[in-house]
């Protein structure tokens, strides 16, 4: 496996990606962008993305924040990824200048893309599919589910999230209203919510469930089994 730092620009701002590629896939392959969660990007989408390779695709762990620019305290995140929730055309354009490089790297098929997301990630690519950009498919993991500022733009994305039914940053009637909204759209997609599964089940480092944040085993692994379905058809 080959892994690389890349440095491309967003609203007038350097960031730096983290691409993986295997060697032991043809010359080009599907490519799977990873958005991260509200600390940015670090270890666990790192790791994610290098998990990628081992499914055919290659992975890259996009940054939303700008390079260096990361958090690593409730205070710290708060300040990075509230922006962003504040201004969603920043997000729009985030996504879509990493999805702009990465479809220019040697080793990728730049047709044939899509996008993961966990926790502040799963908000983006879902903000990454109402765009009407022209990728395959979208997941979201444990994302938020806050309303857009504007109407979706002709969805072509699939479009799966996955999420915990305990997840106190997720009402309810927010589930609903995605479902309302999508279904508005056109849209192809799927929701699998997974009971007694508080937000962030994907991560081993959350246990602190005051703050709604646990991490559970059995999750995370349907999840990405699920996910693993789910891009076998988006990407074929």
């Amino acid at each position: 496996m080959k892994t690389t730092f890349v440095e491309y620009e967003s609203d007038g701002a350097t960031m730096q990606g983290y691409l993986a590629l295997a060697d032991d896939v043809p010359a080009t392959r599907p490519v799977v962008l990873v958005a991260h969660a509200w600390a940015g990007q670090g270890e666990l989408e790192q790791a994610r993305a290098r998990a990628l390779t081992g499914l055919g695709y290659a992975g890259f762990a996009i940054d939303l924040y700008g390079k260096g620019r990361r958090g690593t305290s409730v205070e710290e995140n708060q300040a990075l990824m509230t922006p962003l929730l504040e201004d969603r055309g920043r997000i729009e354009s985030g996504m879509l200048a990493a999805l702009a490089t990465v479809r220019g790297l040697a080793g990728v098929d730049p047709g044939r893309v899509a996008a993961i997301g966990f926790c502040f990630g799963g908000l983006c690519v879902l903000d990454l599919a109402r765009s009407g950009a022209d990728v395959r498919g979208v997941v979201s993991f444990h994302g938020l589910f806050n309303p857009p500022s504007k109407p979706s733009a002709g969805i072509r994305a699939k479009i799966l999230a996955l999420h915990g039914w305990d997840d106190p940053m997720v009402p309810p009637e927010q589930v609903r209203a995605l479902a309302d909204e999508f279904n508005a759209a056109g849209a192809d997609w799927q929701l699998h919510a997974y009971g007694n599964t508080m937000h962030a089940f994907t991560n081993p480092n959350a246990n602190d469930p005051d703050f709604g944040t646990v991490y559970n085993a059995t999750a995370d692994r349907r999840s990405w089994q699920a996910m693993m379905a789910f891009l076998a058809e988006a990407l074929a």
